[in-house]
């Protein structure tokens, strides 16, 4: 056996969870020492800390967290890898803030563990006394340290190095009263970045007012930013403040700022510039102290070139851009934000969580999901809705822009799933169980795939039309 330092622990009191995470690092060539409870751990005799623990959060006796909270007291430095069988949002946090390098939740995908594993081996160092990490403070951004950070801003999941280079930049920004201006593709949650800027300002305790810039029809937009008095056009009643005046002291987000009327963009500007504004119909001057955040899916700097956009008033929104990575380019996320949304819909759907298996987490990670993460909690619903035992059912994964999709736009969803088994079944060779059939790519039991094969019409290997011999 090697050093002490080369020792991967694991540490879990679920023996068929220990003895797979423990014969998965020995297949990749590591020593491993198991122990079934956090207090056999700390009883047995070793002169320097191991390369890695792999902990389980829920222990009787002594917890994970406690052990992690334990070791950090008595300045051990050991990298900690979490597996959870909750998969408990705060618990992530908290074990994250205190300096785990990862946290993953069971059933865990193997490869995703073997890399944290590895990773976590890379931080170790065998000599003693070397100095702790920062735990919470900033300073040099270790893996660990920005993950945390990530954390720390409740409703935003994942752990990605492109996110956190978006989270860090949020931290930055927050506490000033800049604008900042959001780029992102449609459903890459630029309002919860937005959101989590107000939180982590000096703002928020006051008011986060939104408005859909693109949602309101141009003629209506001034007096819903700016209000109306009574009587200022057919239908205006009473008087009605505006949303600016009704962000005061807190923050207001103009979501689809693209899609702003040309000639509502020098009001617009004024209000920026001086903070103060007159509503439709009225002479006297309002001021609003409320801090703007913008948001676009549109290229603005061309927009501009096309002169569908005021130059000054781009300049003006575009003190602090911030772009939103897309979902096919943080995939190393999607395993996690899926189990997130189902935690969230569990409750809403009345049913069970499900388990995600390998070959299906890894059919979703392959899909570059053109809608973003609302596209992939939509397709984790119908999932929820369709799966009938422990196992999430994922339908077809198929872009609209794809040229199969594009085929089979006029067809019916009965004959895209029609289309995509028979795929999947000749690509199989029609074998249909065992760990390279159909029902195993598609991420579904045996049973479930002949039960759509035969809704759908397609026949079983032995009924397969054959090529002729030559």
């Amino acid at each position: 056996m090697n050093d002490n330092d080369q020792v991967v622990c694991v540490i879990d009191d679920d023996v068929s969870a220990r003895e797979s995470i423990a014969g998965l690092a020995r297949s990749a060539g590591l020593d491993v020492e198991a122990f079934a409870s956090a207090q056999e751990y700390l009883a047995a005799p070793r002169t320097v800390p191991p390369g890695c623990l792999v902990l389980d959060v829920n222990m009787p006796g002594l917890t994970g967290l406690e052990l992690q909270e334990r070791l950090w007291q008595a300045r051990i430095d050991v990298p900690i890898v979490f597996v959870s069988g909750h998969g408990d949002v705060s618990m992530s946090v908290q074990a994250l803030k205190a300096g785990a390098l990862d946290f993953l939740t069971k059933p865990f995908d193997p490869d995703l563990l073997l890399s944290a594993i590895n990773a976590a081996m890379a931080e170790a160092n065998p000599t003693v006394g070397r100095a702790l990490p920062e735990r919470r403070g900033t300073g040099a951004k270790s893996n660990f340290v920005r993950r945390a950070s990530a954390a720390s801003i409740i409703g935003i999941v994942g752990a990605s190095d492109a996110l956190d280079d978006v989270l860090a930049q949020v931290h930055t920004v927050a506490p000033t009263d800049s604008t900042v201006l959001i780029y992102g593709e449609t459903g890459t949650g630029k309002e919860l970045i937005a959101r989590a800027i107000h939180e982590l300002s000096e703002r928020k305790h006051g008011p986060f007012v939104k408005v859909n810039c693109g949602a309101i029809p141009t003629g209506l937009l001034e007096s819903e930013l700016m209000g109306h008095e009574k009587g200022a056009f057919t239908g205006a009643i009473a008087q009605r403040i505006g949303r600016f005046e009704l962000a005061h002291g807190g923050t207001l987000f103009l979501d689809e700022i693209g899609g702003i009327a040309t000639e509502l963009q020098p009001k617009l500007l004024r209000l920026l510039q001086e903070r103060e504004f007159e509503r439709v119909g009225g002479t006297r001057t309002v001021r609003s102290d409320a801090r703007l955040i913008a948001a676009t899916n549109r290229d603005l700097s061309a927009m501009v070139k096309a002169r569908t956009f005021r130059e000054d008033l781009y300049y003006r929104l575009n003190v602090f851009p911030l772009t939103l990575p897309p979902l096919r380019n943080r995939r190393q996320d999607i395993g996690v934000l899926a189990e997130h949304f189902m935690r969230q819909l569990a409750t809403r759907l009345n049913k069970s969580e499900c388990n995600i298996s390998p070959t299906t987490l890894g059919r979703m990670q392959q899909y570059d999901w053109p809608g973003n993460i609302r596209e992939l909690q939509n397709v984790i619903e119908r999932a929820m809705i369709l799966s009938r035992g422990p196992t999430l059912e994922v339908p077809p994964l198929q872009s609209a822009s794809t040229p199969d999709a594009l085929a089979l736009q006029g067809d019916d969803l009965a004959s895209v799933n029609r289309a995509h088994i028979l795929g999947v079944l000749e690509a199989t060779g029609w074998i249909v169980a065992g760990p390279h059939g159909a029902a195993a790519r598609l991420g579904v039991k045996r049973s479930t795939l002949n039960y759509r094969m035969k809704k759908l019409g397609i026949p079983p290997m032995r009924g397969r039309p054959r090529p002729l011999s030559p």
